[in-house]
């Protein structure tokens, strides 16, 4: 079970702490242009850096690429995010996770960029749990089937929206507001702000493309 993490450069301060990944194995760890800059000052060495890095001071260059052995370098003209090109690399080291940071605050353009790569690289590739993450949020989308949740004290809340289509017959047990066979549908935000309750919850549906997303206050 391999995990990659893909940091992108994003406003430092949105970043959660990698402590507990640093030492942890199989994790590989891809900057992406000042993604790269990030992991080092968290004390990690990226197994590879990808971009154009002209986010980056000639200094902040010197000190990635005097440590780093894996260093793909593209120009600046081109039709891929720096972002997009890390998560293609992810991917060749057939993970079972790959975790998305340094993607939100900042510019919205950018953000959103980031939320379609995720969800057309999860679409094609439902074995591989993707997922986004920063300080106070936990981003994931959901395929039809039966999903377990279980308490995480960084993310109390709990809300799903209806992502292109309409979520059908959406069953939510071990939370605070349960349902039974209910529609999410496109544009409500009826199912905002739940919470779990239990050991143990689950959600499940039948049809549809649902955006989880856990958050803190």
């Amino acid at each position: 079970m391999t995990t990659v993490i893909v940091c992108s450069g994003g406003p430092k301060q949105d970043l959660p702490s990698l402590e507990k990944n640093r030492f942890s194995k199989p994790v590989i760890f891809i900057g992406a242009d000042k993604g790269s800059i990030y992991l080092l000052e968290q004390g990690i060495v990226p197994d590879e850096i990808v971009g154009d890095f002209d986010s980056l001071s000639h200094e902040e260059w010197m000190k990635v690429s005097n440590v780093v052995e894996k260093i793909n370098r593209v120009q600046a003209e081109k039709n891929e995010t720096d972002t997009d090109l890390a998560l293609e690399k992810a991917l060749l080291y057939q993970p079972t996770e790959i975790v998305l940071m340094g993607v939100t605050g900042g510019r919205l353009d950018h953000f959103e960029s980031a939320l379609r790569s995720m969800y057309r690289l999860q679409l094609e590739n439902l074995h591989i749990r993707i997922k986004m993450v920063n300080l106070k949020n936990e981003i994931q989308f959901l395929f039809p089937g039966k999903y377990p949740l279980f308490p995480d004290d960084r993310y109390k809340f709990l809300s799903f929206f209806a992502y292109e289509q309409t979520v059908k017959d959406v069953t939510l047990r071990g939370v605070k507001y349960e349902t039974t066979n209910e529609l999410i549908e496109l544009g409500t935000s009826r199912f905002t702000s739940n919470e779990l309750n239990s050991v143990e919850g689950y959600i499940s549906f039948s049809s549809g493309i649902c955006l989880m997303i856990r958050s803190s206050d």
